[in-house]
């Protein structure tokens, strides 16, 4: 293996071997130091030292990296998992909404005189040596007292060789400031308060997902809501100590709290980071840091990092990647409403000095995408997959699996390739069209008809919705990336919602609710109205007179639209 970790431990401040020499004193004072402190930590101990020590190791596909989420199906109970919370201030136990067992701070708790160590110095250091054991399992009880019974395992000088302990014990770790103004390790066995029924009905109330008392309302979006409420925090939905964490972010949030949560999921490989930015933010930010293989056909970037030792493994092109993301309010009139994060930086970050390249796209290169895409319909391509939450699929040797991988990758990348060049969608049509209207496809397609028409309405709808980001974009009068007039605003919407009408044989209700809610916004432009619809023929020029014509287009094709949305409706109801 290319990578001496033995080396980089050291390197770093950090001695490997947990029977050397204690490091010299760290004293971290801000959340920011304290994060890079445990991204060091944490990435040494909890993912490159398992890397180097297992050779089957599960490398995280970067694909995992891109939102929407996917749920976890395997937990490898060999590696490494935790949950933290540090606070940018002091603990006050009694006060505390969250229950965990309590260290002192040696510096809080008692002086010392001319480098000797007074009897309520040892007190506390057995005290909290104590606390720690009793949480441990059995096995090591005796092997961490005769380790740390002289040691004050508060202090984060002593944290990277506790660490191996640490992850031996059940609940989240505790971090807070002393009263110093420094942080150390301030509790253990931590279970975070968890109000998942509160926060999804709350959340989806505001978001006009749920109606009180509407029973079949709240079925039909539940699943929707807790989707988007769990990725506004990083995580799919998935386990209890991811979930309780995104929750318990959440709440802080909302107190107006400064801190940093940080979860490693057995499953998902992940160190998971939710905490305060500098400058304070709607929501926490969400940080993610895993080794993530970097793909063979990207040329240019494995040579930038070849040249610049960027590589864990060599051989196996494994990178440390941090990836930083964006979370979105929602919006019931967007067309891509399901985006709650989007990847804002990537940063590969150096295994020996730490060093970090942020310019370059390991996990939302849209020609790694079309590739991917062209070896599923081929049956060549080599991955796995979750289909459905619940199914496990591998390889694409037959249609049902090609069929199964394509569903998936249309429903990963939908809000992407909704997003994307007209340019990108056009190779994926060419593809698509190519492998689910082929002749020599119909009687493979004709036994998996439940599993092709699934694949198809996911299909119809990314090309409906492609459709509709066009009409949102004339809203804002933007057009190919152009400013443009309200006559062209108005002429283009019409072309448009002519066009898009004839494709409702495949009909999605929240694309026609994002359509009526669009035309109606255009055609209440004050503006607009003002200035064109609401004067006289005969105070209008021949550009007003025919602005006047594209409005009352608009409006009866707006109609139109209303009608059909009510008739469905009505069906609906009446089956």
């Amino acid at each position: 293996m290319s990578f001496d970790w033995k080396k980089a431990f050291s390197q770093c401040g950090i001695p490997w071997d947990t029977h050397n020499t204690f490091a010299a004193p760290i004293n971290l004072t801000s959340l920011i130091e304290l994060k890079e402190f445990l991204d060091i930590v944490h990435t040494k101990f909890c993912l490159l030292k398992p890397f180097c020590e297992n050779e089957d190791y599960p490398i995280v596909d970067n694909r995992e990296l891109l939102p929407s989420f996917e749920s976890d199906m395997w937990e490898y109970k060999n590696l490494p998992g935790f949950s933290l919370v540090a606070f940018d201030r002091q603990i006050n136990y009694f006060s505390e909404i969250f229950q965990f067992d309590i260290l002192h701070s040696l510096m809080d708790e008692t002086a010392t005189a001319e480098g000797k160590s007074c009897p309520l110095e040892q007190t506390v250091i057995s005290q909290n040596v104590q606390a720690m054991q009793n949480r441990m399992p059995k096995k090591i009880q005796d092997t961490f007292k005769q380790r740390f019974m002289k040691y004050d395992v508060s202090v984060l000088d002593h944290y990277p060789q506790l660490l191996p302990f640490i992850l031996e014990m059940d609940r989240a770790q505790v971090m807070a400031l002393d009263s110093f103004g420094n942080y150390y390790l301030s509790g253990i066995y931590a279970s975070f308060p968890s109000e998942l029924d509160a926060e999804i009905k709350r959340f989806g109330m505001r978001a006009g997902k749920f109606s009180i008392g509407d029973n079949e309302k709240y079925e039909r979006n539940r699943l929707f809501v807790y989707q988007y409420l769990m990725e506004l925090y990083g995580f799919p939905i998935v386990s209890e100590r991811r979930t309780s964490s995104a929750l318990f972010a959440r709440r802080l949030h909302k107190m107006g709290e400064r801190f940093l949560i940080r979860v490693l999921g057995q499953s998902d490989r992940t160190l998971t980071t939710l905490y305060t930015p500098p400058k304070r933010k709607h929501y926490p930010l969400v940080e993610k840091i895993a080794l993530v293989k970097v793909h063979d056909d990207q040329t240019e970037v494995i040579r930038r990092l070849e040249e610049g030792g960027f590589f864990v493994d060599e051989k196996k092109r494994i990178v440390i990647l941090r990836v930083t993301y964006a979370q979105h309010k929602f919006n019931p009139d967007n067309v891509r409403q399901e985006r709650a994060l989007s990847v804002m930086m990537q940063e590969v970050i150096h295994p020996l000095t730490g060093r970090v390249i942020d310019d370059l796209n390991i996990i939302k290169d849209t020609t790694n995408m079309f590739l991917r895409l062209n070896d599923i319909v081929r049956g060549e391509h080599m991955g796995r997959i979750t289909y459905k939450r619940n199914e496990i699929v591998e390889n694409t040797d037959t249609d049902e699996k090609r069929l199964k991988f394509l569903y998936a990758w249309l429903s990963k990348h939908q809000r992407r390739i909704i997003g994307y060049s007209d340019e990108f969608f056009g190779n994926v049509v060419k593809v698509l069209d190519g492998y689910l209207l082929s002749p020599d496809n119909y009687e493979a397609f004709g036994n998996l008809n439940e599993l092709y028409q699934e694949v198809w309405t996911r299909y119809s709808f990314i090309q409906q919705a492609r459709k509709i980001k066009v009409l949102e974009d004339l809203r804002t009068r933007e057009f190919k990336g152009e400013r443009i007039s309200y006559g062209t605003m108005l002429t283009e919407a019409a072309t448009l919602l002519h066009g898009l009408k004839f494709e409702i044989v495949s009909y999605f209700d929240e694309l026609v609710a994002s359509v009526i809610s669009i035309a109606e916004s255009i055609l209440n432009d004050r503006y607009l109205t003002r200035n064109y619809i609401e004067k006289r023929d005969d105070q209008l020029t021949p550009y007003g007179m025919e602005m006047k014509k594209q409005y009352r287009k608009l409006v009866s094709l707006l109609d139109e639209f209303k009608a059909i949305r009510k008739s469905r409706r009505e069906f609906s109801q009446n089956r």
